[in-house]
């Protein structure tokens, strides 16, 4: 079976595994810790030091905005949460990967998503990237105060401790998350930060009370199985 998202429905009868290759012709999984971006003539952003082989006629460059405009470079500089992308160009095969981490391409048509910094690997040069208040939540966790933006049409390829899974949110059914096990979410989904008792402190771990995060609406949100 190849590797790919997790779909979990809240009613737990739909259940439904989607593999990791779409129809965009630039990004595919090699492996499920290997992505590979076929460039003919054109560019890619990714993190840097994430590429780890390529063929063919590529060069890579430090990029200063990552598709933020000049803006959402000088904002990332003022709140501290830098982003350090490169840009790669040219007509060949690049293969990225990062601490052997899972590997998820996630295809974008006019939407947004919203992801942790420290789980995006590579995008699309079409795609604009830019930075949203994570507030208690990334405080909590250690993430930082700001999440990253990612909005249009493209391809964003996420990294994971193990599969990534992908939880459907409904009114009916909204959703709370472990800060550390947080990904990102997409759709239209109005997030809040709880206080919570959560199984840390009832096993002696830590005191007092936790941070949770709460979605609802209508969307999806992705969490990894596994804790940073």
């Amino acid at each position: 079976m190849q590797s790919g998202v997790l779909l979990l429905f809240p009613s737990a009868t739909r259940l439904r595994y989607f593999t990791q290759e779409y129809a965009v012709t630039s990004f595919r999984t090699n492996t499920d810790r290997l992505l590979e971006v076929t460039l003919q003539n054109e560019k890619v952003l990714a993190i840097a030091g994430a590429m780890v082989a390529y063929t063919g006629n590529v060069k890579f460059e430090k990029s200063l905005l990552g598709g933020e405009g000049i803006f959402g470079a000088i904002k990332r500089k003022v709140t501290s949460e830098g982003m350090q992308v490169m840009q790669t160009s040219g007509t060949g095969t690049v293969f990225f990967a990062q601490d052997a981490a899972e590997i998820t391409v996630i295809p974008l048509t006019g939407e947004k998503l919203t992801i942790e910094s420290s789980s995006l690997l590579a995008y699309d040069t079409t795609l604009k990237t830019g930075t949203s208040f994570a507030g208690l939540r990334g405080a909590a966790s250690g993430q930082g105060l700001f999440s990253t933006t990612v909005e249009g049409s493209g391809s964003i390829a996420v990294i994971s401790k193990g599969n990534l899974i992908m939880l459907a949110v409904t009114p009916e059914h909204p959703l709370r998350v472990d800060p550390d096990a947080f990904v990102g979410f997409k759709g239209d989904i109005r997030q809040e930060f709880v206080f919570d008792v959560n199984w840390r402190t009832m096993v002696g771990q830590t005191s007092g009370e936790s941070y949770q995060h709460k979605f609802s609406g209508n969307g999806v949100v992705f969490i990894q199985p596994a804790e940073r």
